[in-house]
């Protein structure tokens, strides 16, 4: 049982037959949310990074196996220099905290996005944190890092045209299957809900090919404000919808 309180301040359990095995979430508002308390934005991100710990643990206690977050997008560059920066350094000191926990969660972390753009020390920690975590059993946290829809499938597509090109496939024979192998997410299964909070409605460059048949759980709560019983409330939303996937039944 899978108790929550809904939006309507009713109990309301969860169906544990019916739960998602991979749930996306755009981690939006974090700004909004220092903004509002007059606070500089890095302490929006701080305090994101906390509901990041806590909803990833609620996702856990669910049984969730698959969990991708939006970290840092590749538009995100275009931020201010200030704010970029206090986001990497957020970034470093969770990656660190992530370290010191790995021995003792069973958690597999996985990072998305072509990293190589991000400061050589953070790449080493995620390395490091692959690494220690590669055999964990538990659920796969995938923390997308200068990732951005587009630039994964471009990615892809230049791999796919390499190995056309020195004849490992004939082009007809590339379906989306061997696309697929291409991809960040390639070892995961496509998220079956894709969850967006702040109270925008849009994918904004996020995990386009894998979400093509995605239930979309749009919250009005900024990130910051983020708590189990709002990721209950969309897996809920998710339970009581009929998914047909362009058929019929």
């Amino acid at each position: 049982m899978f108790p929550f309180i809904n939006n309507n301040k009713e109990e309301i359990n969860l169906d544990e037959k019916n739960m998602p095995k991979h749930i996306a979430i755009i981690m939006d508002g974090n700004g909004r949310w220092a903004t509002k308390r007059a606070l500089p934005r890095k302490a929006g991100h701080k305090a994101g990074a906390k509901t990041l710990e806590n909803i990833s643990q609620s996702a856990v206690d669910l049984g969730i196996e698959h969990l991708t977050v939006y970290a840092f997008s590749t538009e995100n560059w275009k931020r201010s220099e200030e704010e970029v920066k206090s986001i990497m350094d957020l970034l470093r000191e969770y990656l660190k905290n992530y370290i010191d926990k790995a021995k003792k969660d069973n958690v597999c972390i996985d990072v998305i996005g072509d990293i190589t753009r991000l400061d050589q020390d953070i790449q080493q920690q995620i390395i490091q944190l692959k690494e220690l975590t590669k055999e964990k059993t538990g659920m796969k946290l995938h923390i997308a890092l200068n990732y951005g829809g587009r630039d994964e499938l471009l990615r892809a597509i230049r791999k796919v045209c390499k190995d056309v090109a020195e004849g490992k496939y004939k082009a007809e024979e590339v379906g989306e299957k061997e696309l697929e192998q291409y991809l960040d997410t390639k070892d995961m299964p496509d998220p079956e809900l894709l969850i967006r909070t702040s109270g925008e409605e849009r994918i904004s460059n996020f995990l386009l090919w894998q979400i093509a048949y995605s239930e979309l759980s749009f919250s009005d709560k900024l990130w910051p404000d983020f708590t189990e019983d709002d990721l209950k409330q969309s897996i809920y939303q998710y339970q009581n919808r009929e998914r047909r996937f362009g058929g019929r039944k």
